[in-house]
């Protein structure tokens, strides 16, 4: 296997995800990232993974490092929710996940910072990652793929993988006619430190809960909780972890999402602080707790996410270079499937590869079984995404009173309030 080499562009969650997997079985790999240094840009903060997302993370990761993402992710030692709400936080319905005391069993969901995963993923790929190196296309030939960048250089490879992002150049190329469509949604993301003056600013019934508040004119507001089941530093110390951890205290993660036409000026004028007295405005028409996520967040970290989702392949030509993650099915954050199904890619192609080499077999065997077998699902998730999405931008004005007004009241009625400090 040292004799195929693989070149992947993009050293996101998937891209690193596949790079051990692949390293560990013996292939030459090395990653093409776009950005000059590891965190030069924020892409997201808490992820919640599920069982698909944390078995990709386990076929791939060594052993080591699997252990030290277990211990920085949520306890799972209490039940946890999905809530969605009226803008007061009024609840209309719930789901329960059961909580799991030995945080042994894999099937239980999980909350992990995105910048600690990704910290943890860097372990070990030091010195195959080269930064500054934006991916513009890929030329086959008989014996691999070529991989140009914008500066002008190029790698040969025996493959070329595209894991990079929702702007890739690689789909471009390869899929000229799935561009992404716009979800005509934006979200600003925020951060806000869990604690203030000592004390929690979430109130206690929803403290392991995920909450989306339904608001007016297709507005939403979601929040959770990143704690951390073990302190990230003494994590990493423990294992002895070259990298620092990037982030160290729990925090609050709050997204507000509306339709782009309410936002008032263009996208390259919405740097994080003209963001942050945006979102200020539109908190306005929130619930006060989630008001106060807002007023006391870090401003520097809020951010722009532009909504998109990923239009599904008529036909997939089998070649050399192929894609995964956000570069082939870019979805909505509702439902939060997109990581989880960008770590399912990881562990499917490497699987394919490593079958196909230990055999003998043509690489473009393996190539075309993982993009067939990933289309299946992946644009599923696209699917259940959108019309998740669709769903919370309730337009029907009989519909939004009873969802928004007539059931919240009902489950009030033998409820405690949801913002209770009991």
């Amino acid at each position: 296997m040292s004799q195929i080499s693989v070149a992947i562009a993009g050293a996101g969650l998937s891209g690193l995800c596949l790079a051990h997997s692949l390293l560990r079985a013996g292939f030459d790999v090395q990653v093409y990232e776009s950005d000059p240094e590891p965190f030069a840009r924020r892409q997201g903060y808490r992820v919640t993974l599920d069982e698909y997302g944390m078995a990709g993370l386990q076929k791939c990761l060594p052993p080591r490092l699997f252990e030290l993402f277990l211990a920085t992710t949520s306890p799972t030692d209490e039940d946890s929710y999905f809530r969605v709400t009226n803008q007061d936080l009024g609840e209309v319905f719930k789901l329960t996940f059961k909580g799991d005391r030995s945080g042994t069993d894999l099937r239980t969901p999980r909350q992990t910072d995105r910048q600690t995963l990704r910290t943890i993923m860097l372990e070990g790929l030091q010195d195959r990652i080269h930064y500054g190196k934006k991916a513009v296309r890929a030329d086959t030939a008989a014996d691999g793929a070529t991989l140009h960048f914008s500066d002008g250089s190029y790698t040969h490879a025996s493959l070329v993988i595209g894991a990079d992002g929702v702007n890739s150049a690689l789909r471009k190329q390869l899929l000229p006619d799935c561009d992404p469509e716009d979800a005509n949604s934006w979200g600003i993301y925020g951060r806000t430190p869990l604690l203030h003056n000592g004390q929690s600013i979430v109130p206690a019934p929803l403290k392991t809960s995920g909450v989306y508040a339904i608001g007016k004119a297709g507005k939403g507001f979601f929040f959770t909780t990143m704690n951390f089941r073990e302190a990230p530093q003494a994590a990493f110390s423990r294992f002895g972890a070259e990298q620092l951890p990037p982030i160290s205290d729990d925090y609050v993660m709050w997204a507000l999402l509306l339709p782009k036409e309410l936002f008032p000026v263009s996208q390259e004028k919405l740097d994080s602080e003209i963001l942050h007295r945006f979102a200020l405005e539109t908190a306005l028409d929130f619930h006060p707790v989630l008001r106060r996520f807002v007023n006391l967040a870090d401003t520097d970290c809020t951010m722009l996410v532009k909504l998109k989702a990923a239009r599904k392949p008529s036909s997939w030509p089998v070649s050399r270079i192929t894609l995964m993650g956000d570069a082939v099915h870019v979805m909505p954050p509702t439902g939060s499937h997109g990581g989880n199904t960008a770590l399912r890619d990881a562990a499917l192609l490497a699987e394919k590869l490593k079958a196909a080499v230990s055999r003998g077999k043509p690489l473009e065997e393996a190539i075309a079984s993982y993009q067939t077998e990933m289309s299946q699902y992946a644009f599923r998730e696209v699917e259940a995404a959108k019309a998740m999405l669709k769903r919370f931008s309730i337009h029907n004005p009989f519909m939004s009173w009873v969802m928004l007004r007539a059931m919240p009241w009902i489950r009030s009625l033998k409820n405690k309030p949801l913002t209770t400090t009991e």
